[in-house]
């Protein structure tokens, strides 16, 4: 329903698609993997005979299944002693691993759907020459000046090929931004309602990138070099992995200012700065450089029924 009402031409409709996961996540987190794919199955049925088929199988490989997949990893623990730690505690499965396997499902994902809508030059192209086509249009204001007219038809030509891995670029990143925010936010949900059976981390210590996912990134950028097909596929690598460094990269902003009285203006500033291209390659290079697994620690179970996180790290 949040997913069908993200595609009214609102104002708000984005916050409404950023949110269809939440549902999920709290059915994972707070009563485990069998309320999880309860969730799963009943929401892919309701799209398919709501909507269609093929509605379902987007929002199954977008929302559905990478939501129930994560509360599955947040919910898994083992004992901390097999890991070198205390004989009595549990260790949960890390953030840093967990935002991983979101990249990595959202780049599968995108492929996917890429294959099943014929992405590629042709499309990209026909959707540039249909905006070369409208401003032509009698009444457009380049109309009237062909100077301007050709300049633009210019500027039209050469965005057709960097549309074709801009588009897979852009939506792989914010699709993990804002899954990820979903899990975040259904965290602190399910924590405040007492049902939470992984304890809540602190995120500016916890939230960074495993370092194997350097690897994957540094693949799909060599990837975008050799053109083609392998050029979409790399930039899909690098939306999504560029996106999990991102916030892995701010992450370690929020936890290096703890405590500064520079810091609200500092890490405003630093939010702001990223609708430019380069403030935000330097933040995801932070997350490049700070790779780390926080396994978050906690007893069994204590007098009183709760559980008390206690970090270790694993720098890398």
């Amino acid at each position: 329903m949040l997913v069908m009402g993200a595609s009214t031409q609102s104002v708000l409709s984005i916050v409404l698609f950023a949110s269809s996961a939440l549902p999920i996540f709290i059915a994972g987190l707070g009563w485990g993997n069998r309320a999880a794919i309860i969730a799963v199955a009943t929401s892919a049925l309701l799209a398919s005979v709501m909507v269609s088929p093929l509605f379902a199988l987007a929002i199954g490989a977008f929302t559905l299944i990478p939501a129930g997949w994560l509360s599955h990893l947040a919910n898994l623990a083992r004992p901390a002693s097999e890991l070198g730690g205390p004989d009595n505690l549990m260790a949960w499965y890390p953030i840093s691993d967990i935002l991983m396997h979101l990249c990595g499902l959202i780049t599968v994902a995108l492929i996917i759907l890429g294959i099943a809508i014929g992405y590629g030059p042709d499309l990209t192209n026909s959707f540039v020459e249909a905006v070369g086509e409208a401003i032509k249009a009698p009444g457009s204001e380049f109309a009237t000046d062909p100077e301007a007219l050709a300049r633009m038809q210019e500027s039209l030509d050469l965005m057709k090929p960097l549309l074709l891995v801009m588009l897979p670029l852009g939506q792989g990143a914010a699709w993990v931004a804002m899954l990820f925010a979903a899990f975040y936010f259904a965290v602190r949900i399910v924590s405040r309602s007492g049902r939470a059976l992984r304890p809540r981390e602190d995120m500016p210590s916890a939230l960074r990138m495993n370092r194997h996912a350097i690897f994957a990134f540094l693949a799909g950028i060599l990837m975008m070099f050799v053109g083609g097909v392998p050029a979409m596929i790399g930039a899909t690598i690098c939306g999504t992995f560029g996106a999990g460094f991102l916030m892995a990269g701010f992450a370690s902003l929020h936890f290096r200012t703890l405590g500064k009285d520079w810091r609200v203006p500092a890490l405003a500033l630093c939010y702001i700065s990223t609708i430019f291209t380069l403030p935000a390659i330097g933040i995801m290079i932070l997350g490049l450089f700070d790779t780390r697994r926080t396994i978050a620690l906690t007893p069994a179970r204590t007098a009183d029924g709760k559980q008390t996180p206690t970090d270790i790290n694993e720098q890398n």
